[in-house]
């Protein structure tokens, strides 16, 4: 239960921040911002933060979910099991975020994939650096 709550907790708040940021670098907003007005992005997000918990907490749960699941195959280690959490939510969070217009590139996909895959990352280590994993059980033979 504290591997949800890990992804609970740390999923929404890193990837809010991070689709925040990239959703202010798409705008052009860094291009006209002075180093002052960076307290503006920092409000917006406390601002948003509720809606980031609302919108990215069953996402979060579900990747600790498969989180939960790979570590339960005594063949994945704890760093492949972190980068097949973070590819998978890479993948989706491109597919869910990107637009498919004339704007859409690499750097587009690129920016809204990293918004899922480094708080799945931050969040598969901090569970496995935290929280007591269960220890796989041999098959009997």
């Amino acid at each position: 239960m504290k591997r949800y709550l890990v992804f609970a907790l740390v999923g929404p708040f890193v990837g809010g921040f991070l689709l925040l940021l990239t959703t202010t670098y798409q705008s052009g907003y860094w291009a006209q911002t002075s180093l002052g007005e960076v307290g503006k992005l920092f409000a917006v997000f406390f601002k948003s933060l509720q809606y980031s918990y609302l919108f990215g907490i069953l996402p979060s749960v579900m990747l600790g979910a498969v989180d939960d699941i790979l570590v339960h195959i005594r063949r994945i280690g704890p760093g492949l099991r972190m980068l097949l959490v973070g590819l998978l939510a890479f993948v989706l969070a491109s597919l869910i975020y990107s637009s498919r217009g004339p704007d859409s590139g690499a750097v587009q996909f690129i920016l809204y994939g990293l918004v899922g895959f480094v708080p799945a990352v931050i969040s598969s280590w901090l569970v496995h650096r935290y929280v007591e994993e269960p220890q796989a059980v041999a098959a009997p033979t």
